[in-house]
């Protein structure tokens, strides 16, 4: 593809692009995605709870937190399943936002979810069902974003502990409000 991600997504739209792309999706970002969540998780305990990478990608994240030391690590995405198969040797699930928004995921538990590069991309109207959502099934939520956005209130469930920026790849670290650690 010879268009820059952000200009694919002007001219297909982020749904249209992923379906068309999503088989052999990278993120060029991937080496600095390892990096934030190496400093974003480093006080984190691994626990018993299994990691949820979501909107997983080919595996960024499940790649990176392997070689960090996690193991049980769950995908979702509901575009690049085979390109997260071929790189992580598992099985993506494919539920989307708008799923998650309407509790497909309830009562499932998670030490931590992880979202790399994708929240930014979710209509504000949408965002805080979203992740109030996600603030009764996980005990953190890490987000990893090429902005400053998007912005999580306090009031969807969140609470911001950690920040952390490089060369322009932005993490955040949150604590559930939802859920007793």
């Amino acid at each position: 593809m010879d268009l820059s991600i952000r200009q694919a997504y002007e001219t297909w739209g982020v749904e249209d692009f992923y379906q068309q792309q999503g088989a052999t999706y990278r993120n060029p970002h991937e080496e600095r995605i390892g990096q934030v969540l190496a400093q974003g998780l480093i006080d984190v305990p691994r626990g018993s709870l299994p990691v949820l990478d979501l909107a997983c990608g080919s595996g960024e994240v499940t790649l990176a937190l392997r070689q960090l030391g996690w193991q049980d690590i769950q995908g979702i995405d509901p575009y690049t399943q085979e390109a997260y198969l071929e790189r992580t040797g598992q099985v993506a699930e494919g539920y989307r936002f708008e799923d998650i928004e309407q509790g497909v995921l309830w009562g499932r538990e998670y030490g931590l979810i992880v979202c790399s590069f994708a929240l930014h991309l979710v209509e504000r109207s949408r965002l805080p069902a979203l992740v109030y959502q996600l603030s009764w099934i996980g005990d953190r939520l890490m987000i990893v974003t090429p902005h400053k956005r998007p912005e999580i209130s306090p009031k969807w469930g969140w609470i911001l502990v950690h920040e952390f920026c490089l060369e322009r790849v932005r993490s955040r670290l949150y604590l559930s409000g939802n859920r007793p650690l």
